[in-house]
């Protein structure tokens, strides 16, 4: 059981950067927390809040760590800890950044926060499955924060990406980070239910991370987990509403020679019994990852029939 935070006692005994990351070690580990949206360890989640939170680099020199800190910082440090730790509040909530195939966004409650393995898909230019010269027009659907939008669009800056969210709130705050890296001409924002507003429009690529935790797993998320928007998460009984449209739609959306990304996590076993015969090609990480699968226009053509549910 985690042990009460004053924050005022904290403000008056901490001093220095390097007290305040020690100090959230501790009474992290003590709390036992789940980690998972940006660290996996008490040490890197506390350097992480610290940091963050001082608006210090992540590759500071080590002698700024005993930097004495000023009254509001230390009050401002305590706080976050302490909503850390006994209101299990994920870290980039707290400081209002996350960081995306090397990019750090703006996130607040109202999207999900940005962790999906197709950042390194997008560092390594989804080679080799398709050519930069040839990307014209990208689709990520479900943008949420915009990550996805903002790295493609930067990974290919001669094509347009259209960034879809049902969520107005999302995309309130993708609107941020498309301002935030200047794209406002390369990213066109629009509110849509999946693919309901884009009649007539095609993609020579098509991203997707969409809601896909089921009923019984969400119900089993750590309390770190219910701070995240449950549309983002949540997604029926068996987690594939959302993904099963995908599929049945997204040929009517791509170019002959477009490619369709979609992530589908644990729930990669139920897609493939479901979809059984479907050709997925699922993707492997270096840095971790899984359940992500892709598929070319042609296949979604070749079995379209196994696609397109009644």
């Amino acid at each position: 059981m985690a042990s009460v935070i004053d924050i005022r006692e904290v403000a008056e005994e901490m001093e220095t950067v390097r007290d305040f990351i020690r100090y959230a070690v501790t009474h992290f580990n003590q709390a036992n927390l789940v980690y998972g949206h940006g660290t996996d360890n008490g040490w890197d989640e506390a350097v992480n809040l610290v940091l963050s939170a001082l608006h210090l680099p992540p590759d500071i020199d080590n002698n700024v760590l005993d930097a004495k800190l000023a009254i509001s910082e230390k009050k401002a440090l305590a706080e976050k800890i302490k909503r850390r730790v006994e209101d299990r509040v994920p870290v980039p909530y707290l400081v209002n950044e996350s960081w995306f195939a090397g990019l750090n966004f703006y996130v607040d409650e109202r999207v999900i926060i940005p962790r999906s393995p197709i950042a390194e898909l997008l560092e390594d230019e989804l080679s080799p499955w398709v050519e930069m010269e040839n990307v014209q027009n990208i689709l990520d659907m479900c943008t949420g924060s915009g990550c996805i939008a903002v790295s493609a669009a930067l990974t290919f800056p001669e094509a347009l990406v259209d960034a879809v969210d049902l969520s107005e709130d999302a995309l309130e705050v993708a609107k941020i980070n498309v301002k935030r890296f200047g794209l406002e001409e390369n990213i066109n924002l629009i509110h849509s239910d999946v693919f309901e507003g884009l009649s007539g429009k095609r993609y020579d690529i098509i991203i997707s991370n969409p809601p896909y935790v089921g009923k019984e797993e969400y119900d089993a998320l750590p309390t770190e987990y219910t701070h995240e928007p449950q549309q983002s998460l949540l997604c029926g009984e068996d987690g594939l509403a959302v993904v099963r449209k995908i599929l049945a739609q997204a040929e009517n959306h791509l170019t002959p020679t477009g490619i369709l990304i979609v992530e589908v996590g644990y729930s990669q076993e139920l897609l493939e019994v479901e979809y059984e015969g479907v050709p997925f090609t699922w993707l492997q990480f270096e840095r971790g990852g899984e359940g992500v699968f892709l598929l070319t226009a042609e296949e979604l053509r070749e079995f379209r029939h196994l696609l397109v549910q009644q």
